[in-house]
């Protein structure tokens, strides 16, 4: 989805675009420090997605909204709450009041509606791999194909997970670490963690209570998993 920033203040920018890159469904086409500048870029390009402040130089968020004939999907972000009620006249995605995490930015993007097709341009939700050792990720509105032999392990983030590859990609997925554990193969990845799933093949050693995975990932046993984990380990070939 393509989106852009329209924000004036630096700081504010640094944490959207770094947010934006980590969710791999965006992808950002432009960000501007003011109204006018984001109004000239939208008369020749196409945005799907506006990370939009209220408080700009010489045209407000509001009244920058009032001039778009047609508008894209628009998340608010402010530092004031006053605006709040006037903003869903608008019919905003959502209203992020700063500061906001990563976990706030991942709920408003999950807001937005799919797209609507028409029937003979609807595409085909991705079957089930026939390969065992493929399968694919949704993280927002895309799939990614992943191969089980590049995943190192995954990690909760309230109610998604992030799938640490060995080509050193994270992937944001919208599935939780409950889904993963009772899709993926058993005998390749375990649960040692309430928030961890390793693959068993990319451990490189076992100490201190501390499970130590290729490329340096180091994730820890919880007290409660120790004794199944351990024994599962010993009593493979």
């Amino acid at each position: 989805m393509k989106c852009i920033i329209v924000e004036d203040q630096a700081p504010a920018q640094r944490i959207l675009k770094k947010y934006i890159s980590d969710y791999p469904a965006l992808e950002l086409v432009g960000t501007f420090s003011d109204a006018l500048s984001a109004i000239a870029f939208l008369r020749e390009q196409d945005a799907e997605l506006i990370f939009l402040d209220i408080h700009l130089p010489q045209i407000s968020g509001m009244e920058f909204l009032k001039m778009l004939p047609r508008a894209p999907h628009v998340i608010l972000t402010t530092a004031f709450p006053d605006y709040a009620l006037e903003s869903y006249e608008f019919a905003v995605v959502d209203y992020l009041l700063k500061p906001f995490s990563f976990q706030r930015f991942v709920q408003a993007v999950s807001k937005i509606p799919a797209p609507v097709k028409s029937s003979s341009s609807v595409a085909a939700p991705p079957k089930e791999p026939t390969d065992p050792g493929i399968l694919f990720v949704k993280s927002g509105h895309t799939y990614f194909r992943l191969k089980l032999a590049e995943v190192i392990f995954i990690q909760s983030a309230d109610d998604y997970t992030e799938i640490f590859t060995a080509d050193q990609n994270k992937i944001l997925a919208s599935e939780s670490l409950q889904h993963w554990e009772s899709t993926l193969p058993e005998h390749l990845f375990r649960r040692i963690h309430k928030s961890y799933l390793i693959h068993t093949e990319r451990i490189e050693k076992i100490a201190n209570n501390h499970v130590f995975l290729e490329q340096g990932h180091k994730v820890p046993i919880g007290r409660s998993y120790k004794e199944e984990f351990l024994q599962f380990i010993t009593q493979q070939e």
